[in-house]
């Protein structure tokens, strides 16, 4: 066990005091199959509840008139095969709209009032999305159990602006791509306060993002290192032997399998 937490100038981030390495089910476990419902709705984070996951990753995006939603995409073309961009439809019209056919768009604030045991990654996908998602996580109280991620640095600096350094978050691509750099000649750059963790791939494009000295370096600097989206055993237990703190997967079924035959599945 390792990484149990983070304590930065003098902040308590809880979201990591937790076994470790940790189980993140992708969108509740994107892979799971039309019985158990389309990525990012009530009935996949049941599922995964269900299956004994206790961290869940989720995205969220802003309805044009401000309530933040948990849905991946920006439009809904993929997952409700129709035409229509989140920004630009209000709640009141999204609600009408099922995933799959038969489930609905949910609220950030319903699926953290919904399970309060567990534990949000969620992604901050889009700028009109910040102020709308800090806005949920403070009102339902769980900012001790929620980590805020994006992509973008300029999206983070917003959020942890808003959100103060007692709200974990994640790093985003530029932050990890200096951190990578520094890496190199052993440099030792402070991490954001509220920053408890690097989410990376395993590469991006032709560029392997984790290898073990930028793993050991994460680590030195108090970093927790997550590992996204891995779906094949092999390279699951590849990931743990390196020392991962975390892997999230689509295949939440096979993810679980792996940590139950190596002993970790304490949940």
């Amino acid at each position: 066990m390792r990484n149990k937490g983070r304590h930065t100038a003098g902040v308590d981030h809880p979201f990591l005091d937790a076994p470790q390495p940790i189980a993140f089910a992708h969108r509740g476990g994107a892979a799971g199959g039309d019985a158990a419902g389309p990525e990012n709705t009530a009935a996949a984070f049941e599922r995964a509840v269900k299956l004994g996951y206790r961290y869940v990753e989720t995205d969220v995006h802003a309805t044009a008139d401000g309530v933040p939603v948990v849905i991946h995409d920006p439009a809904l073309d993929r997952v409700a095969g129709r035409a229509g961009r989140i920004a630009a439809l209000s709640w009141a019209d999204l609600a009408t709209v099922r995933v799959g056919g038969a489930a609905a768009v949910p609220r950030l604030d319903e699926i953290l009032h919904a399970w309060p045991e567990i534990r949000f990654n969620v992604d901050v996908k889009a700028d009109t999305a910040v102020e709308p998602a800090v806005a949920a996580v403070r009102r339902t109280g769980a900012g001790d159990r929620v980590l805020l991620a994006s992509f973008s640095d300029r999206r983070l600096a917003r959020v942890r602006a808003l959100a103060g350094p007692r709200v974990a978050t994640s790093l985003g691509m530029g932050e990890v791509a200096r951190l990578r750099i520094a890496s190199v000649p052993g440099l030792r750059l402070r991490p954001p306060t509220s920053a408890v963790a690097a989410q990376i791939p395993v590469r991006h494009g032709p560029v392997t993002v984790l290898t073990p000295r930028f793993l050991a370096y994460l680590h030195r600097l108090g970093l927790a290192v997550h590992v996204w989206t891995i779906d094949d055993p092999e390279q699951m237990n590849t990931l743990l032997d390196m020392g991962v703190d975390g892997i999230m997967t689509d295949r939440i079924d096979v993810l679980r399998n792996v940590f139950e035959a190596r002993g970790l599945w304490s949940r």
